[in-house]
């Protein structure tokens, strides 16, 4: 117990001094860790939105392809342990705390040489690369934190492919506030005559930065476009679509958007193979259909209905509105958002609301989070009937009951930072008052 709990003030010292870009202090902590991240196989992941469930897929094809793969991910949505996976298994608190005493030992070195601690992120980055390597990893799947050039995952020098998911305006205090800025900063993952798999951008001003990134470096560039997915359509609770030689692919991850996220995942298998790695296409069909990445357009309940999603910028309330659009609205559906304060939020509203019957907003648990009442008032502006509710529990509980009585759905979104209690409150409201099984 002494142990974990010295584990945890270290964490939260180091947590005090927020974030910082650049690679000098990660090269110093990885440097005193033996440079583990040199000696593993790496896909590389960076964007906006969608990097968490392409690395969820790419994951699941290479583990159908019998491989042993590593994978990284922030921020944490339900616990921390399920931002280092290996196999789709989470990092027990034994292995974490094992791997964080390790480069709490490293920082005591740097400290001693009178130079600065890393930063949270970057002593997370450190665990994962530790993780991955004591694990014996054959791959291994990096998501950046914040942009791609400054961010502590881009001391990796090789990967075997950089992905590049949706780029859209997003976290602009540290990136800039220009889309070519944010852009460009992202495409900094991009190394030396690299292997790139990318969503095709719609805006033009994104792809000349990943075009021209991509000439300077000498790298290839493979793009995933939405047009490329045939025939998009729900079939018992699945996403299905025909590509190229794969045919009709099924999703369990059913946002209309994971249609595109998929083939981007296919054209990074497909790099891959180039390399050596023997994935097969069933393999990839495979992994597609049994890929999984909860918060993302996933299915909390079923009687009623009851979806949560991470949209909470503007690209993903885009995408989300048009997963609604093409299969959701023809009957009643009950909104429960909650925000953060430095979202645009005020565009998400606007792109959203006018699908909703009701609409119930909360308070999310974090710092940054916009106020429920707040939020309600904003909301007014787009619909007429919003109800602000003091707890996560409270609004799940009455969305539920709106949506039994009137043979709705309830839809969830907006910061993942109240995802978590979210799906806690569900499944007790589940057990306790419909007596229902929430969805496994």
């Amino acid at each position: 117990m002494r142990k974990e709990q010295g584990i945890q003030e270290f964490l939260d010292e180091i947590g005090k001094s927020g974030s910082v870009l650049g690679l000098s202090s990660i090269r110093r902590l990885m440097g005193e860790l033996g440079n583990v991240q040199d000696k593993l196989n790496i896909v590389h992941v960076a964007g906006t939105n969608g990097k968490g469930s392409l690395c969820a897929m790419v994951s699941s094809i290479l583990r159908e392809a019998g491989y042993r793969v590593g994978a990284y991910t922030s921020p944490a949505v339900f616990c921390r342990e399920e931002q280092y996976q290996v196999n789709g298994e989470p990092i027990t608190e034994e292995e974490f705390a094992a791997a964080v005493a390790a480069v709490k030992e490293a920082c005591g070195r740097i400290q001693a040489k009178g130079q600065g601690l890393p930063t949270l992120f970057e002593v997370e980055t450190a665990v994962a690369f530790l993780h991955f390597y004591w694990k014996k990893c054959d791959i291994a799947l990096l998501e950046t934190g914040l942009g791609g050039e400054g961010d502590a995952t881009n001391i990796i020098r090789k990967p075997l492919v950089s992905v590049l998911v949706s780029i859209s305006m997003d976290h602009m205090k540290f990136l800039g506030d220009s889309l070519a800025g944010i852009a460009r900063a992202k495409a900094g993952i991009i190394k030396e005559h690299g292997a790139v798999a990318a969503i095709w951008p719609e805006q033009e001003e994104v792809r000349q930065v990943l075009e021209e990134a991509c000439r300077e470096k000498h790298a290839s560039l493979s793009y995933a476009k939405k047009e490329e997915a045939v025939g998009i359509h729900w079939e018992e609770g699945a996403l299905c679509f025909s590509y190229g030689e794969y045919g009709e692919l099924k999703l369990s991850m059913a946002g209309a958007y994971q249609a595109q996220n998929s083939i981007c995942a296919i054209k990074t298998a497909e790099l891959l193979r180039g390399q050596g790695f023997q994935i097969s296409l069933g393999d990839i069909r495979r992994g597609l259909r049994k890929a999984q990445w909860e918060g993302r357009f996933s299915v909390l309940c079923r009687k009623p209905l009851f979806l949560m999603d991470g949209a909470h910028n503007e690209d993903a309330a885009k995408k989300l509105r048009e997963t609604l659009k093409m299969g959701f609205t023809n009957g009643k559906i009950i909104y429960i958002i909650g925000v953060l304060a430095d979202k645009e939020y005020g565009k998400i509203l606007e792109l959203t609301l006018p699908l909703a019957w009701k609409v119930f907003t909360v308070t999310p648990g974090n710092p940054r989070a916009l106020d429920g009442e707040a939020l309600a008032e904003q909301a007014r502006k787009y619909h007429k009937d919003v109800t602000p509710c003091k707890t996560v529990r409270q609004a799940a509980a009455q969305a539920m009951d709106c949506a039994l009585e009137e043979g709705g759905m309830v839809l969830a979104f907006g910061s993942l930072s109240y995802l978590g209690e979210l799906k806690r409150a569900c499944g007790a409201l589940c057990a306790e008052k419909y007596t229902r099984e929430p969805n496994e």
